[in-house]
């Protein structure tokens, strides 16, 4: 074959400033050799299988000769009798497919290869493509059959299951880290998912997602629920966030839940909390029929709109008098909402227009309920954690939108330090 052929003095890197590089002419060499003698590049005993399979077990040759102190065929043997003791054949899975590795071995079995440890299966490769392909949303199922498709590679769900439970002491390990001292606003919100718990039920996962004092995007943790979303079970989540180290928080951003503004004063006394303009809308509709809907949006539009608090007030009492007959609850839902609606008029248009709704969280929401939609239901809360924190580790992988999101906050960030006396400058220190 192609790969037998190739001594060690042909397979040669030059070296440059910048990086060590193949030598082109030879690659080309190779890929022609193939291609007139039918191999294929890819695919079981393809080019790459037998480079892959060639370059593992010269690496692991290397790595036993650096064991024993000799090179292969030369007399004697190490300082210790220690010797080689043939191989023994092993196929490991990886992105061309499975490829089968001769492991040399020793008399003492004291040798460890690295490039190819003791009980490994599979190269990194074949793990980082399980991970990102769960990350978005595939049943183990389907990942199965994705990688016997397109590499070949026979990998059981149940093997799958176990690479992704890797990922849990990370998520252990990311759910408790220490916070930043000051955040000047986090968004709150909560999804839910099916949980097989004896019977099939919608259980919540928590999120929140911070603003950081240099206008970053921070998910601060992933917390299930049990039953619906509950202020009570926020007030727990909101104890631990500041047990990590959240001293201070200036704003906190809901959909407008009962309860949640007493459970942030009870945490938090000096956080504003500002109720989410597009959900207080949504829940507005569900009181009014639907043809009324367009005339409802456009009087509640100068209310939301207004330049002041003031005006925000005599716009209301207008739609108070239209409307009051006819819908009543829609008066009172905003009514009782007031105190949480009206925090977001003290800033400037710009500023009002990200920090008025959940917006910032619902685009994480949306991943995730991408990932949670194919499952269908889990067997337990902890395969239901670990889908959603897989899914977000996946955000923003290029990095572009982070960028966005920084620049976006930048002005934000200066009217917070003005408008909250200088708190958002002590969390900086």
């Amino acid at each position: 074959m192609v790969a037998e052929a190739i001594s060690e003095e042909q397979v040669h890197v030059t070296t440059t400033p910048q990086a060590p590089q193949l030598d082109k002419t030879l690659i080309a060499q190779l890929v022609g050799d193939a291609q007139a003698s039918g191999l294929g590049i890819d695919g079981e005993n393809g080019l790459l299988a037998q480079l892959t399979k060639l370059v593992l077990e010269s690496a692991l040759e290397g790595e036993l000769t650096a064991h024993l102190g000799y090179e292969k065929h030369e007399k004697g043997a190490s300082t210790d009798g220690n010797a080689r003791n043939g191989t023994r054949a092993k196929t490991v899975l990886t992105k061309g497919g499975p490829v089968q590795v001769e492991v040399p071995r020793d008399r003492a079995g004291t040798f460890e290869p690295v490039v190819v440890a003791k009980r490994q299966r599979r190269l990194g490769s074949i793990e980082d493509i399980v991970l990102s392909l769960s990350a978005r949303g595939m049943t183990h199922g389907d990942i199965s059959a994705h990688l016997a498709d397109v590499y070949g590679s026979e990998v059981s769900k149940t093997t799958i299951s176990t690479i992704t439970d890797k990922v849990l002491d990370g998520m252990a390990e990311w759910q408790s880290r220490p916070l930043d001292p000051v955040y000047p606003v986090v968004f709150v919100d909560c999804i839910h998912v099916k949980v097989r718990d004896g019977q099939v039920a919608n259980r919540p996962i928590y999120v929140a997602l911070a603003v950081t004092v240099d206008g970053n995007r921070d998910i601060l943790g992933l917390w299930a629920g049990d039953g619906g979303e509950g202020a009570k079970y926020w007030q727990q989540v909101l104890t631990e966030i500041k047990n990590r180290g959240v001293q201070d928080l200036l704003m906190l951003v809901c959909d407008g839940l009962k309860g949640l503004p007493d459970s942030v004063s009870a945490v938090w006394p000096d956080t504003i909390v500002q109720t989410c303009v597009v959900h207080l809308m949504r829940a507005s509709f569900r009181y009014a029929a639907r043809q009324d809907w367009d005339a409802i949006s456009r009087d509640l539009k100068p209310v939301y709109q207004a330049a002041t608090v003031e005006g925000a007030e005599e716009r209301f009492l207008e739609f108070s008098e239209k409307w009051g007959a006819k819908y009543p609850a829609i008066v009172r839902l905003w009514t009782n909402a007031w105190a949480e609606f009206v925090p977001f008029l003290q800033f400037d248009r710009e500023i009002r227009r990200i920090v008025c709704t959940t917006n910032a969280i619902e685009s994480v929401n949306a991943r995730i309920r991408k990932a949670v939609r194919a499952r269908g239901h889990f067997p337990n809360e902890q395969a239901a954690l670990k889908c959603v924190y897989l899914a977000v580790m996946a955000l923003d992988p290029t990095g572009r939108g982070r960028a966005r999101w920084t620049q976006r906050w930048k002005g934000a960030l200066n009217a917070f330090d003005i408008t909250f006396d200088g708190r958002l400058t002590a969390g900086r220190r």
